[in-house]
């Protein structure tokens, strides 16, 4: 397909003619014939159309000449970023012997009819440490810790893991052989009290692993014991930093179960639980990978020995590393090594650089510039002529492809010893495609103008995508007088989320990371007006849950419509894809609800939409407020759809 043709200059010959005529009214006023008779009119016609061939000529510029132009203005294109996530490498049983993962381990979601395998590889080595029990101590609030390993072992007590009755800061700990940092624990538990009280899917527990910055929260897995309540497997995921340290004159790498103050409306510890036996062993580990394939050894061909030389690899985009590619040129000395640099102009003759366009792949060899004085002034060494390029090593991949929802990786694709399964629990994020050459042409004005300074809403809004394009959608208002004063800037950010599975979202999946608002507040900070106060932060989200009764067609099926009910409220009321327009549900847009009713009737297989309510919703705790048919938005919130409820009735029903 051809590419459209740009409209650099939009006049036409007659444009031309009439603008020449006027300027012989300003620059020759004797001249007063302007006929086309004229001689002097007929040469202006000439010019005229020998100017919109050009113009013509012009507007049929290629992508390339674009690039060109927008590279002498200092606008390049943003390559694709690579999506991240954790993947758990599972084993399949406890070995005695530490089982490594190494850099570069490749894994994949599953190839289908349709789509292609998505590919992840490791970017740390991993190595998943083998453990024991060898210690068990209780600590009740405001009392020491009290060894209990010789009641447990030697005795065979049965040991009460909390005071009696609990209280709310009491610990048990366990003692591991070794300290098991980016690892799955498995603790199993004997416990010889049920039923002490507690919810067992929300007991008020917190389980945390002893690291070099204090107790860090550990993710729990899986809890087959209820909180204590029964016999059973406690799966922990051990937190990376995990360190031997000594508690009660016993060193081993400490993990603890701490009670909590329940949340509210739920049940408390009404006598302690116990443990008759404990063991423990290390089952897995876990370690981050992005979404990039290794490539190694690739030749590029001969050098020419002339600056300037380019050379394109076989695979775009690269993923960025340090460095991203392993350049190498081979001579009598053998493979010399060549380092990627993001412009010459601090490099001189002798320095092996190269620069790389990461979105297309292309390297290029340092070129020679002619000085004032005549001189030839050669920036980075030139490979001699005839010798063999090649890639010693780099990674190709990024881009949307990447997002992927959590527990799609599950093949691996490198073989290792003792592990059984590999699974992400959560969704990667941070893929986003390359820049086009039309968004290019859409960023370059606003560039040119903000000069790289935040003074309106929009600048503010450009450089915050600039700082983070892994975001999903960003957005600045102005920000109120009484929380943040006069001149106040403030900039709200919805991260990327993949949603599970069925199409739902998780609550947590929009609230932005630490690292991510503090990326984005820098960036704005050293751009911002002296003056100006900013805030940065999540927007606030309005749970809604929509209470419907609908009416099926005879004869289809209820659930199916119930389903695909459940799919189109969900999907309308999102705040990144939610919406008329599917761009996502505007910034204080209300919800009302004869738009969720109008939903509603184009799901297939519903006849008539009987009733429809709305309920305010609290996506934390989940308490629902009185049914309503609108609730209002204030300016820097968005929906979040939270249970909701759809019944159909269908034939005899």
């Amino acid at each position: 397909m051809a590419l459209p043709s740009p409209n650099l200059d939009d006049r036409r010959f007659q444009q031309f003619v009439d603008d020449a005529k006027r300027y012989i009214q300003q620059r020759a006023p004797e001249w007063t014939d302007h006929n086309v008779s004229d001689p002097g009119v007929t040469l202006v016609e000439t010019v005229a159309h020998m100017a919109d061939q050009i113009v013509y000529r012009l507007n049929r510029v290629p992508e390339k000449n674009h690039l060109a132009f927008l590279d002498l203005v200092g606008i390049t294109l943003f390559p694709a970023s690579a999506a991240r996530t954790d993947v758990t490498f599972w084993l399949s049983a406890p070995q005695e012997d530490p089982v490594a993962v190494p850099v570069g381990t490749e894994v994949a979601t599953v190839r289908t009819e349709t789509e292609e395998a998505v590919v992840f590889a490791t970017e740390r080595a991993l190595t998943v440490v083998p453990s024991q029990l060898h210690h068990l101590m209780v600590q009740r609030r405001g009392e020491p810790v009290a060894d209990r390993t010789s009641d447990l072992v030697e005795a065979g007590k049965d040991v009460p893991c909390f005071a009696e009755p609990p209280a709310v800061g009491d610990c048990l700990l366990f003692g591991l052989s070794a300290a098991v940092p980016d690892c799955a624990v498995v603790l199993e538990l004997d416990s010889t009290v049920d039923g002490v009280g507690v919810d067992p899917r929300q007991p008020p527990l917190v389980w945390e692993a002893w690291t070099a910055d204090g107790w860090r929260a550990c993710e729990v897995d899986r809890d087959g014991t209820g909180g204590l309540n029964r016999p059973g497997e406690v799966v922990l995921h051990v937190p990376g930093g995990h360190v031997l340290s000594r508690n009660a004159g016993r060193e081993a790498g400490w993990l603890r179960c701490r009670v909590t103050e329940p949340l509210a409306g739920q049940p408390f510890y009404t006598t302690s639980p116990t443990v008759r036996a404990v063991e423990a062993f290390t089952i897995g580990g876990t370690t981050r990978v992005v979404h990039a394939e290794t490539v190694r050894d690739e030749a590029l061909g001969e050098s020419t020995g002339l600056p300037g030389q380019r050379l394109r690899l076989a695979n775009a985009p690269v993923v960025g590393d340090d460095p991203p590619v392993l350049l190498q040129t081979a001579d009598h000395d053998g493979w010399q090594d060549w380092r990627v640099v993001p412009h010459f102009a601090a490099s001189g003759p002798d320095d092996r650089h190269v620069t790389l366009d990461a979105t297309t792949g292309e390297i290029a060899f340092g070129p020679a510039v002619r000085e004032p004085d005549g001189s030839l002034r050669q920036y980075g060494s030139v490979a001699p002529k005839g010798a063999p390029v090649r890639a010693r090593r780099y990674r190709t991949g990024g881009g949307r492809a990447g997002n992927v929802a959590r527990g799609a990786v599950r093949i691996l694709r490198t073989s290792l010893p003792y592990v059984s399964e590999v699974v992400n629990r959560e969704a990667a994020r941070g893929g986003v495609d390359g820049e086009t050459v039309e968004e290019a042409k859409v960023r370059a004005p606003i560039t040119l103008r903000a000069q790289e300074r935040a003074v309106t809403l929009r600048d503010y809004e450009e450089l915050a995508r600039r700082a983070a394009p892994e975001t999903a959608r960003i957005t600045c208002l102005p920000g109120d007088e009484g929380e943040h004063g006069a001149h106040a800037v403030r900039v709200l950010v919805v991260p990327q989320a993949v949603p599970d599975p069925g199409g739902r979202l998780r609550f947590e999946q929009l609230v932005p990371g630490d690292a991510l608002l503090d990326r984005v507040t820098r960036f704005l900070d050293e751009r911002r007006l002296i003056g100006t106060r900013l805030a940065v932060g999540p927007p606030y989200y309005q749970g809604v849950t929509v209470v419907a009764t609908v009416h099926a067609f005879k004869g289809v099926d209820v659930d199916r419509v119930r389903r695909q009910a459940h799919d189109a409220l969900y999907r309308h009321l999102d705040p990144l894809v939610g919406g008329a327009g599917s761009e996502g549900w505007p910034f204080g847009r209300p919800v009302q609800a004869g738009e969720v009713f109008a939903v509603l009737q184009r799901v297939p297989g519903v006849e008539l939409v009987d009733q429809v309510v709305l309920h305010p919703a609290d996506p934390l705790t989940g308490k629902r407020g009185e049914a309503t048919d609108r609730i209002d938005l204030s300016p820097p919130s968005l929906v979040f759809s939270f249970d909701h409820r759809v019944r159909v009735i269908g034939d005899g029903a």
